[in-house]
């Protein structure tokens, strides 16, 4: 599987290698007359090349610090870093930016165009940046081989399988090498096998050198990252490494083929 390239580091005064930082975050939202504290005083830092999973029930302000470290959302007070850049007060438009220079997206739903290829759905977030078409066309096929896809680029999403279309959707999030993964519960449509080759991707990924955040309410799941943070009431209230960690490439071959 070929390296994968990531963008150059921006310049920071924070600390060596941390990709994410967090500083007492705390996020509000205005309910009609009710005024909900989803977050409240988070802090973390997230290293370039660590693997994390955030569970939590529903409530807990996993999806809000998600939304939040996805600049999808700002905090109500707090910084966070990414990459040395504190982005908690940037606007829409500076947001959308650093979204599609810097962060890949993977969602339970694949989120596929159903009459576009493989390699076109692939190519869709460099429509939104300077590259001409042949560099897009070569990064496209690049990251559809690193999901072990090449020999599937013109293929529609009608044609492939659960597992297939969910490798186009990770190999979109690729495409313009971002410097952190973000995956919301990437396995949730799957079943166990397809769910396990999954994180054999993301766990190659994370062996070159890509940070990867991962949500998701399955612990099975869960283990094959490298560390585990549990949000409870607005709060981590657990962050913890996994200890015995599998490797998907070895459950793989305990679990039988699954018939077409």
């Amino acid at each position: 599987m070929p390296s994968v390239k990531q963008p150059e580091p921006v310049a920071s005064a924070s600390s060596g290698n941390g990709v994410i930082r967090i500083e007492d975050v705390h996020k509000y939202y205005e309910l009609g007359e009710t005024r909900v504290h989803a977050l409240r005083g988070v802090s973390l830092e997230i290293k370039r090349g660590e693997f994390v999973a955030i569970m939590g029930a529903s409530g807990s302000g996993k999806s809000t610090f998600m939304n939040i470290l996805g600049c999808l959302d700002k905090p109500s007070s707090g910084r966070y870093l990414l990459e040395g850049t504190d982005v908690s007060e940037h606007d829409k438009k500076a947001l959308a930016l650093i979204r599609n220079q810097r962060i890949g997206f993977v969602f339970q739903g694949f989120n596929l165009l159903a009459r576009t290829t493989a390699l076109e759905n692939t190519e869709l977030p460099t429509l939104y940046t300077k590259i001409d078409n042949a560099e897009r066309r070569r990064r496209a096929s690049e990251a559809l081989a690193m999901v072990g896809l090449a020999d599937r680029a013109q293929h529609f999403p009608s044609q492939m399988s659960g597992g297939q279309q969910q490798r186009v959707a990770v190999a979109r999030a690729l495409v313009n090498r971002p410097s952190i993964l973000l995956a919301d519960e990437p396995t949730g449509n799957l079943d166990s096998r397809t769910s396990v080759e999954i994180m054999e991707i993301f766990q190659n990924l994370n062996d070159q050198g890509l940070t990867i955040v991962l949500v998701t309410h399955e612990h099975d799941v869960a283990q094959f990252a490298k560390r585990v943070l549990v949000f409870r009431d607005g709060k981590i209230r657990k962050d913890d490494p996994i200890v015995g960690r599998p490797i998907a490439s070895e459950v793989l071959q305990t679990l039988p083929t699954l018939e077409d």
